[in-house]
């Protein structure tokens, strides 16, 4: 049986490799070729070198966006995987009512991006005209709106990751040390948090790769207003790319900058966090 399914996982692959090189290989190909040419079309791409990087890392609007993604990314995932992970706590405690919990706080991870932008843009713009403001009055309300938004999405999913590894923890080591007296906050801090590390291995990498590709809901919360203050990585190489003649190959730049981040930060994190991951 195997050696039937080795002479045909070619033949069965074929498919998916064949998308994966046309989606995804040769369009990225293409586009780190295009980040050293200065093109209006893929046709007339003309030579360039790393004019484009320098005029990428010259303008001050994507320093301003790149500052602003870290700021936030930081922040986002400290309090995502914090309140996911207390949540998830409270609802492995076998009290009524908390299947209803998981699923009202699982809720939110299904409304599309632009549509929570709208959403709470209305909210919170509501509360702010009260004090006579709105989120684009001050960068640092579209700032801190942007973190509720996603503190809001994605809080829920990444408890019910937290949930299924907080479940897989044997309950004859918790018992164990219970007998020993150990403490609640010490079989936390030595017990759960030690075995739980491949869900936050996941939920780190969720997080962080999801704060820095964030682009639809910035656009409908905030846009990147008031003066581009609030755009992020996402954001401004979409303007950069669509609103700038002459500045396709600047864009395509900042999308090259903008993987080659994110892939780095996102591998160092995968590293650090699976060597604490310790087997049940």
């Amino acid at each position: 049986m195997q050696k039937s399914m080795k002479k045909y996982f070619a033949l069965f692959a074929l498919p998916t490799i064949l998308a994966f090189a046309v989606m995804f290989l040769i369009p990225f190909i293409l586009g780190v070729y295009l980040s050293f040419t200065e093109f209006t079309t893929v046709t007339d791409a003309k030579w360039v070198g790393l004019s484009n990087y320098i005029k990428a890392f010259s303008n001050q609007e994507y320093i301003n966006a790149l500052w602003f993604t870290v700021k936030f990314t930081l922040i986002s995932v400290t309090t995502i995987n914090l309140f996911a992970f207390i949540f998830a706590l409270l609802l492995t405690r076998r009290k009524k009512g908390t299947n209803v919990f998981r699923t009202i706080f699982f809720m939110p991870n299904l409304i599309g991006g632009i549509v929570l932008g709208y959403i709470w843009q209305l909210i919170i713009n509501g509360i702010l005209l009260k004090f006579g403001v709105t989120l684009t009055s001050s960068a640092t309300y579209g700032f801190w709106g942007l973190v509720v938004l996603m503190n809001w999405q994605l809080i829920g999913y990444m408890m019910i990751i937290y949930i299924a590894g907080i479940q897989n923890v044997p309950k004859d080591i918790v018992e164990a040390a219970k007998i020993d007296g150990a403490t609640r906050f010490g079989i936390l801090r030595n017990v759960t948090l030690p075995l739980v590390m491949p869900s936050i291995t996941i939920c780190l990498f969720l997080t962080l790769s999801n704060s820095f590709k964030l682009f639809d809901q910035n656009l409908a919360l905030t846009a990147g207003a008031p003066s581009k203050e609030t755009s992020m990585l996402a954001l401004d190489i979409y303007n950069t790319f669509y609103s700038k003649t002459g500045w396709e190959g600047v864009g395509q730049a900042k999308g090259v900058v903008f993987f080659v981040l994110v892939a780095v930060i996102a591998l160092i994190q995968l590293v650090i966090t699976r060597r604490k991951e310790v087997e049940n």
